[in-house]
């Protein structure tokens, strides 16, 4: 920290309060660079962090935190954060195994009120905890930060709607860093946002109201449409302020002086207000300022240049397989949409843009309304694919159930970032679908085992008529050779891919779901054992279950997802259907939050390596 004069003496923000205001713009700068320098070394997100660093050394300079609460939207944005509130000597483990968290933890500070991984929840956590402290009567002040992205989300103006309508003493910030900071967006703009939040206008504000709570209606309505039409000529205050706040902005969240002067000018204003920040996403260093996109999350790079190291070859990613896949589709059938909330890179949907941007739907981080949008496409006649986290569509869960599968309508669900995914950690954990599919009616859940069955599955996904879903995992395949002509897998048919050489004993039966198939095949080199690709978790092959169960002493399920009414309870079900008392072990993720760290150890912990499962069948009472 001998780079840092100021930084290094913070450790936490009561420590910021011993600075003057005209120290803060270095001690953002200093920031700024250790932020650069720590995700240089260490990945992790970058652009959005560089974007708040301003705002955040005001909000702890102004604020008495933790004691007022500051509410950020997810983690990306709160870098900045974490490194003025006691953990910026542990910056250099974030999403390692047993370091920090790349979001907000409860548990790892008190400075981070709330934890979340997904977005758009920040307006309703702060809401709540002002409401509650109100009720307890404590003087505590509540701050929700929230990106302009996270606004397309229906979560957030369900809150704002709420918190509107109430009295609650609760500032939202918007942090908008879509727009770069245009002309009206400078000194004159900044001038009338410290005007319109200070005395002088809430005062004559206010004394206007009293005047006109006394004259005939008419002049009060005049009078509210001149404010409202005067405002509208130069901000865009009116969706807000209609909401019940009280709109300021936009300012430039870059300018700590006018940061500085616009909030302490909030803070004598009491109920629900809405402040209006305009941030350059990447700010201060110049490749993420060029590309914000690619710096959005990084791997380890060369500071001095941006340029990030490269990885080294490997598999196709089942990404790159998907998106292959959509485009091939597309190609054959025009009836084709592809809908992502907001993930195009992510879920592997670029070059299907580029390819049929009159097919492509972003509906921005809109998980709901994506499930709902392409419902209403199969109404007619149209065979939308919605490509989407596992994660994430936990969040349209009631749209899945009663807009798509109640109506049995034709929709693909490509599933990425299934199972356990590392650095992203709880929120993200993509370990729940087989459960929350397989309940429901009309749902097909399909489990593939490499790249070239992933291909073939989405497309027997696509070619049946009614809801389907193809699960697949992070990152690269095994190598599996890909056939361009696709096939139709029949649904609900599992392969046995292997069979025990020793026919004297009845031996261990793995029944394999999805990715875990690669891990049985291993255990089989070590171990005499049959091997089964299930393929299918509904419907189930219940002819190949009852075969296994009748041919073997015992059966072990394996699957890369919770055992609480996965695919293992569905095994489960169809041998206690048949009254078969077979003996049987489900292994999987247990009934635990993992927190980020390295697959390897997750599924040692698990049981689910092969090197668990051999010792899992050698400790077996096998006649």
């Amino acid at each position: 920290m001998d780079n840092y004069e100021l930084l290094s003496q913070i450790e936490f923000p009561s420590d910021i309060k011993n600075l003057s205001e005209s120290q803060l713009p270095q001690l953002a700068s200093e920031v700024r660079d250790f932020l650069v320098e720590v995700t240089s070394k260490t990945g992790g997100h970058l652009a959005a962090g560089l974007g708040t660093v301003e705002l955040t050394v005001v909000l702890h300079y102004l604020y008495d935190t933790p004691r007022d609460r500051l509410v950020w939207d997810i983690g990306h944005q709160a870098y900045p954060h974490k490194i003025l509130t006691g953990r910026k000597e542990l910056m250099h483990t974030i999403r390692k195994p047993g370091g920090l968290s790349g979001f907000l933890k409860r548990d790892e500070s008190e400075y981070d009120t709330f934890g979340a991984g997904h977005s758009s929840t920040s307006i309703s956590a702060a809401l709540g905890m002002s409401v509650a402290l109100a009720a307890q009567g404590e003087k505590r002040r509540v701050v929700a930060i929230i990106g302009d992205g996270a606004m397309t989300a229906g979560l957030a103006y369900e809150a704002l709607n709420n918190a509107g309508a109430s009295s609650s003493d609760l500032l939202v910030i918007l942090n908008d860093n879509e727009m770069s900071i245009s002309p009206n967006v400078g000194a004159v703009s900044n001038y009338l946002a410290r005007l319109m939040s200070g005395r002088t206008y809430m005062s004559i504000r206010e004394g206007g109201k009293s005047v006109l709570g006394v004259m005939p209606r008419g002049v009060q309505e005049l009078s509210n449409r001149i404010e409202s039409h005067a405002k509208g000529l130069i901000l865009p205050s009116s969706l807000f302020e209609e909401l019940g706040f009280y709109y300021i902005g936009p300012i430039d969240g870059h300018d700590i002086p006018t940061l500085l002067k616009t909030l302490k000018n909030l803070s004598r204003i009491s109920g629900p207000r809405f402040l209006h920040i305009i941030t350059r996403k990447g700010k201060g260093y110049e490749p993420a300022e060029s590309d914000p996109l690619r710096y959005h999350g990084v791997s380890p790079f060369e500071p001095a240049t941006g340029e990030m190291q490269k990885k080294t070859a490997s598999a196709v990613s089942y990404t790159q397989v998907f998106g292959k896949w959509l485009c091939d589709m597309a190609e054959k059938d025009h009836r084709l949409f592809g809908i992502t909330p907001a993930m195009r890179e992510g879920s592997g949907l670029v070059e299907f843009q580029t390819r049929f941007p009159e097919r492509y739907f972003d509906v921005g981080i809109a998980e709901q309304h994506s499930v709902t949008f392409a419902a209403g496409l199969a109404c007619e006649k149209a065979k939308p694919v919605v490509a989407i986290y596992s994660t994430f569509l936990q969040r349209a869960y009631d749209q899945l159930i009663h807009d798509v599968c109640i109506q049995n309508l034709d929709v693909t669900f490509a599933l990425d970032r299934a199972g356990y995914i590392g650095g992203d950690g709880a929120t993200h954990a993509g370990h729940y679908d087989y459960a929350y599919l397989r309940c429901i009616p009309n749902m097909v859940v399909m489990a593939p085992s490499d790249e070239a069955e992933t291909r073939n599955m989405l497309f027997t996904a696509y070619m049946h008529e009614g809801p389907a879903s193809v699960r697949y995992p992070r990152g690269a395949g095994i190598g599996a050779e890909q056939q361009e002509e696709m096939q139709e897998i029949p649904i609900g048919v599992a392969e046995v891919v292997r069979e025990r050489s020793d026919s004297k004993k009845k031996g261990v039966a793995i029944l394999a779901f999805g990715s875990m198939l690669a891990t049985a095949k291993a255990v089989a080199e070590q171990v005499d054992v049959t091997v089964v690709n299930m393929r299918f978790v509904k419907p189930i092959d219940e002819d190949t279950v009852l075969k296994m169960a009748k041919s073997h002493e015992w059966l072990l399920t394996v699957e890369e997802h919770v055992v609480a009414g996965g695919a293992g309870s569905a095994v489960n079900e169809v041998l206690n259907r048949h009254k078969l008392l077979t003996k049987i072990i489900n292994l999987g993720i247990p009934d635990k939050i993992f927190d980020h760290g390295n697959p390897k150890d997750v599924f040692a912990e698990a049981g689910i390596d092969s090197d668990s499962i051999i010792e899992q069948i050698k400790s077996l009472d096998l006649a």
